[in-house]
């Protein structure tokens, strides 16, 4: 049992310091500096968008939730762009510096080489997005303050009763910032964890960047329609070939994520709430294909010769 704990204590400690080290070299890369500043522009520049008053009932919604949709939309391809890249660059760039040589000769294992660097990529989108996190979050709660001031001064004038002012009220309380949106962002979070692990696996048989890069944005654009291209194959196979349908139904499930299942976001931009059980399922998703991935990725990196 002691033997276990320190084996697998060793295998952390080996993730954890390799994960670091990417982390860091990650940081060290100039070109992913344009990324931050685009995406903090993006998201800043929703403080500076003046409402348009179309009715004291509706003053403001638009603008509220503007402000969600452009943000969540900026972290969307902020951080799929960024997991992608990151990825694509870490293997080649350590093939190159022949830090990979040193690495596995000491010896380190080959999962925890892969294991590391994927959560050495993990590390920096979630940082990223916690930033943006916090600038949207507080860009959202200044506009609420001033959508409710206004709103408040224009149903005074009008003479609004009571419970049709604590109603507005509580619909633009909706708009803001939320639980629900802390998810959706999180939910952005699990997509590019998912696509930093898929651009591993391609890596891993890629000596390419490009290649690597391009393939990965053609998987994650296919992702999008896979429900309905495994639908439409189902229909048409549904009347002779039911088994054999279904087969390759689950294979594709396997093999490709349904991005579809990580739309969550148009729902909390509407001010819905998002459902803890729906979370939990996203979650689940995204852990399920960041280790299929990665050990796919052990797989065939053991077969490689350095």
């Amino acid at each position: 049992m002691s033997r276990a704990i320190h084996s697998l204590s060793s295998h952390l400690s080996r993730i954890s310091v390799i994960a670091l080290h990417a982390f860091t070299q990650l940081v060290r890369m100039k070109v992913f500096y344009f990324l931050v500043v685009f995406a903090i522009i993006m998201i800043a520049s929703n403080f500076f968008d003046l409402p348009q008053h179309e009715g004291p009932e509706s003053m403001g919604l638009n603008v509220l939730r503007s402000i969600k949709s452009w943000s969540l939309g900026t972290m969307t391809l902020f951080s799929v762009v960024l997991a992608i890249v990151a990825t694509a660059l870490l293997l080649p760039k350590d093939v190159e510096d022949r830090t990979l040589y040193t690495i596995l000769a000491k010896p380190v294992p080959r999962l925890d080489y892969l294991a590391g660097k994927l959560l050495g990529v993990l590390m920096l989108v979630f940082v990223s997005l916690a930033l943006m996190n916090l600038l949207m979050t507080a860009v959202l709660h200044i506009r609420t303050g001033m959508v409710m001031e206004d709103q408040m001064q224009m149903a005074k004038t009008l003479g609004w009763p009571p419970d049709a002012i604590a109603a507005m009220k509580a619909e633009t309380l909706q708009q803001g910032p939320s639980w629900s949106l802390q998810g959706a962002v999180f939910a952005v979070f699990l997509r590019a964890s998912i696509m930093a692990s898929l651009a591993l696996l391609i890596s891993t048989f890629s000596s390419s960047t490009l290649f690597t890069t391009i393939v990965s944005f053609l998987i994650y654009f296919i992702g999008h329609f896979q429900a309905d291209a495994r639908d439409a194959y189902l229909q048409a196979g549904a009347a002779g070939e039911g088994v054999f349908a279904r087969l390759i139904s689950l294979l594709l499930s396997l093999v490709l994520p349904d991005f579809q299942l990580f739309n969550v976001i148009d729902a909390v931009i509407e001010g819905q709430a998002l459902p803890l059980m729906m979370l939990g399922k996203l979650t689940l998703i995204g852990l399920f294909y960041a280790v299929f991935f990665t050990f796919a990725s052990w797989f065939i990196f053991s077969e490689k010769e350095f």
